[in-house]
């Protein structure tokens, strides 16, 4: 098989050369388009002396483009923002839906497209897609950019013929799911920033404050012999300063630091295992406020992915192992799973959504009234609708309650540790009062 000097630049512009085999030249651009590289020179070995000088000698095999094969990433591959994908698929729609080939579609989009990582997965899938494979395998060949759920629908828009309207769709699924998933987030962050201000602020003043303070009264009192005259709330805040200052000095750094590191140890394990996910996946979905929410927006995912895939022309059980695999929740997949089983031996979808005990009343009966008149489809995205206002709701119901409970806990903290190092002068205060009357 001949070999081909290639010189490529990545998505940062940084200029790599090596060698590659392979049949054709245009299989090495292909090759290395999909790996994210984008070709300046493809030459026959030894066609250039330079070239050849400085190329890795280290041959590496390549399959060739479009026989559907699963290529070796040569590169590391970056994947795509959600904002940036859900813009491109709005394009194309816009453009299939004006009357532009698919070629000459991702051309267009190809040459305005900033994001280098898919500029060159759209240069890859017009040469896929021009030497004969569908659009759907195209973008198969690119899975850190395309997810399953986006090349079953576009498979099944090919297969319809109404490839436009569902890239319509696609996009209006990933704003709806990409909003959904900034709310949670943001109902979460606000909560974890307070709490890790407050965290830096009692450190500041345990480690800085506190230990000066403490000197000022071992030089009042005499000596540590006579701490037992401070007040108890006095003595507590500076325990508590004197073992977290220690923690800083060996040898309890280093029981400390070994600490940190079993604890983070046995968190990574506990999670790389099922059981450990699956409990922590339920510990979420419990949690007080929060796990109403994730519940939430779980079950607007789950409805808004299972309705958009089947309204879109998927086949129910690709549909469900596709909801499955996107669910982001281990309880909700195995619910999921287990309504996969029934529906391949015919039952109804109901009776397991309702044994998982995962979904609430309300959704059981619209998906049960979908069944019955056989709506399934445009019921789920009515449910999706529905939570996605209940997750609205209860954003801004939790953002509006956290606000002074946090404002409240950070004043607590603070005001708890000034009152313990004034309590001491105040009280010497009043002593040498007494004294002069």
């Amino acid at each position: 098989m001949p070999r081909f000097e290639y010189i490529a630049l990545d998505a940062r512009g940084t200029e790599s050369r090596g060698l590659l085999e392979a049949s054709t030249q245009n299989d090495v651009v292909a090759y290395l388009r999909q790996s994210g590289y984008f070709p300046t020179s493809v030459v026959p070995e030894g066609s250039s002396a330079q070239a050849g000088r400085r190329a890795n000698k280290k041959a590496k095999p390549i399959a060739p483009a479009g026989t559907g094969t699963k290529n070796r990433v040569l590169f590391q591959r970056k994947t795509v923002k959600s904002k940036t994908l859900m813009i491109f698929t709005r394009q194309l729609a816009t453009l299939i839906d004006a009357g532009l080939p698919l070629l000459k579609g991702l051309g267009v989009l190809a040459k305005q497209e900033k994001d280098l990582v898919l500029r060159g997965a759209i240069n890859a899938m017009a040469d896929s897609v021009q030497g004969g494979s569908t659009f759907s395998e195209s973008m198969g060949q690119h899975p850190r950019i395309f997810n399953r759920l986006y090349v079953s629908m576009v498979k099944a828009g090919e297969i319809g013929g109404v490839l436009e309207l569902v890239l319509m769709r696609l996009a209006e699924f990933q704003e709806k799911a990409q909003k959904i998933k900034n709310k949670i987030k943001s109902a979460m962050m606000y909560p974890a920033v307070v709490l890790s201000i407050a965290i830096v602020i009692l450190i500041f003043l345990l480690t800085t404050i506190v230990p000066k303070f403490a000197k000022i009264f071992e030089d009042m009192l005499g000596g540590t012999g006579n701490d037992a005259t401070l007040p108890w709330l006095t003595l507590k805040v500076m325990g508590a300063s004197n073992f977290l200052v220690s923690m800083w000095y060996p040898p309890n750094l280093y029981w400390t630091m070994l600490a940190v590191f079993l604890v983070g140890l046995g968190w990574w394990s506990l999670n790389n295992t099922e059981r450990g996910r699956n409990g922590f996946d339920r510990f979420k979905l419990r949690m007080p406020v929060f796990g109403d929410i994730l519940r939430k927006g779980a079950i607007a995912r789950f409805s808004r992915t299972l309705g958009t895939l089947v309204t879109s022309g998927v086949p129910i059980l690709q549909a469900l192992n596709i909801t499955k695999e996107t669910a982001g929740n281990i309880v909700l997949s195995d619910a999921i799973s287990k309504v996969h089983d029934a529906v391949k031996e015919g039952e109804s979808i109901v009776s397991p959504l309702e044994a998982s005990g995962v979904f609430p009343p309300m959704v059981i009966s619209m998906v049960d009234v979908g069944e019955e008149t056989g709506q399934l489809p445009d019921m789920l995205l009515k449910v999706a609708e529905v939570y996605d206002d209940e997750v609205d709701n209860a954003v801004e119901s939790l953002t509006a309650m956290l606000e002074p409970i946090m404002i409240v806990f950070l004043a607590v903290i603070v005001g708890t540790i000034v009152i313990a190092l004034f309590l001491p002068l105040v009280e010497l205060l009043e002593r040498a009062q007494e004294s002069s009357n």
